[in-house]
């Protein structure tokens, strides 16, 4: 209940943003010599990032803003909104008036909709020409992401990503009580959650907080079905194998009882605690205090490589992979950037120094460069005090190094997931479909406040399936469900048609 409420004013704030402005006027001044760009006052850029931020980051930021007023005459002071916060200090941000310069969004912090509401500055104007490098590498397919409405309102990732998602789990807690060292499905893991129950007191088997589980998105993701919005904690899905899908909910899925059944024995079976719904804590497993939690691969090579001692393992769950939106990780401005045209990515993505200022840190004091087989690779240092960037954003391909200490598969595992991954294949096909939810806007957070209240205790057996079934129905029918599914339906369908 408590997360109900909390997100339940997420979704008023976001209706409070119908009233902002959607577009701010460029603050250029005389053309400089960065590319008609006018830096000739020095200023300092505010950014907002997700996360929790290491105990002596702030050192770092001085060694990158010595390089930033050098070559833009610009000090950045980064702010960080911890992660048992952001799903409502977040919007707040472009609702407060508050002027700051960046914010990092991405799929999974609602931009879509934030942009709908008039949150985000249009970038038409200001990327192609204060950013051209930037805008010049950008897909096709990322230029369509950052589209909404017909403008851009974000600057994309320029490093693929991965929609394979799968349990990261601490072999070094099962091993010795005879597991072995199976994870193919959720029949191993439940024998890994049963290992760790029974020989690992203290410990959380499977980590459950106030932001759920992940289990139900993994479990429908293992069946090959595909989220309408393309990212977790949706209740709208579709089966992109067919040639004309057609949109469903937990309650008509096939395999909901199934889901159900499982994670009602888990319950029993105390391999999450009773009181996970209230529980703040999302870096359990982070602190030693649960033994898996499901992530991405990027989130177990850190955890591999910070933490050799754990044995740190993972396995993919999801069965069709595709490469996430380039909005899944992306740079905003909000409509109360005071200096959009210093704020855009382009010193950052094609400066290879100012990255590595910026995403690594101090060499010697946050990271040291070693070559080993003619390659450079970069290994961490001291990560209690120091880690890399969570400024997921500014990653490229070009600049991002191999990590002394990853796991030796990781190349391996991700060429796979190239071959597999097929442009206009299955979920592949549907990474560009951009979701329009302004003309059923309070049906729709109506639904995402009855999904979080009815949904998340019943996925993790709080509640009888059957009652609890029936009156996740009922309450999403009263909030308006059908009339959002007929307005998602017709813009799948029209995607589809416009994709042939």
């Amino acid at each position: 209940m408590k997360k109900f409420f909390g997100l339940t004013a997420l979704m008023l704030m976001l209706l409070a943003l119908a009233g902002c402005g959607k577009k701010a006027a460029s603050n250029s001044g005389t053309a400089g010599s960065s590319g008609g760009l006018d830096t000739s006052r020095q200023v300092e850029l505010s950014m907002y990032i997700i996360g929790v931020e290491p105990p002596k980051q702030a050192e770092l930021y001085e060694n990158f803003n010595k390089l930033s007023l050098e070559k833009l005459n610009a000090a950045l002071k980064i702010n960080w909104i911890n992660y048992s916060e952001f799903q409502t200090k977040y919007p707040v941000l472009f609702s407060s008036g508050e002027a700051f310069d960046m914010a990092y969004t991405a799929t999974w912090l609602n931009f879509v909709s934030l942009a709908q509401r008039g949150a985000f500055m249009e970038l038409d104007e200001l990327w192609p020409k204060y950013a051209p490098m930037n805008y010049a590498r950008q897909s096709k397919t990322a230029l369509n992401q950052a589209t909404v409405n017909g403008h851009f309102y974000c600057i994309p990732t320029l490093l693929p990503t991965y929609s394979a998602f799968g349990p990261i789990h601490r072999a070094d807690l099962a091993i010795p009580y005879g597991w072995n060292g199976k994870m193919d499905n959720f029949e191993d893991m439940e024998k890994f959650l049963e290992i760790i129950r029974a020989n690992n007191p203290g410990i959380e088997p499977l980590q459950v907080s106030q932001f759920g589980s992940d289990v139900d998105d993994v479990f429908i993701y293992n069946d090959g079905m595909y989220p309408i919005k393309g990212s977790t904690n949706d209740f709208f899905f579709f089966d992109p194998a067919e040639a004309n899908p057609k949109l469903f909910t937990w309650w008509e899925y096939g395999k909901a009882r199934e889901f159900l059944t499982m994670m009602k024995r888990w319950n029993d079976k105390g391999y999450f605690i009773k009181s996970g719904l209230s529980d703040p804590d999302s870096e359990k497993f982070q602190g030693g205090k649960s033994a898996v939690f499901f992530n991405n691969i990027d989130w177990w090579e850190e955890y591999y490589r910070d933490r050799p001692e754990w044995d740190v393992r993972w396995n993919n769950f999801v069965t069709d992979v595709s490469n996430l939106p380039f909005t899944q990780d992306a740079l905003a401005l909000p409509t109360t950037a005071k200096n959009p045209e210093r704020a855009l990515y382009e010193l950052i993505t094609n400066d290879e120094q100012v990255f590595r200022a910026l995403y690594y840190g101090v060499e010697g004091k946050s990271y040291e460069l070693v070559t080993e087989g003619g390659q450079t690779q970069i290994r961490a240092l001291n990560t209690d005090d120091y880690r890399f960037s969570n400024l997921w954003a500014a990653r490229t391909n070009e600049f991002m190094l191999p990590v002394v200490g990853a796991p030796s598969d990781l190349r391996e595992r991700k060429a796979a997931y190239d071959a597999y991954i097929k442009d206009g294949v299955k979920s592949q096909k549907f990474r560009s479909l951009v979701i329009d939810t302004s003309s059923v806007e309070t049906e729709y957070a109506a639904c995402i406040a009855i999904h979080l209240q009815y949904w998340w205790p019943l996925e993790l057996g709080y509640v009888d399936m059957e009652t609890g079934l029936r009156d996740y129905q009922t309450q999403m029918t009263a909030a308006g469900i059908e009339r959002v599914r007929a307005t998602l339906q017709k813009q799948l369908d029209d995607y589809i048609e416009n994709y042939k």
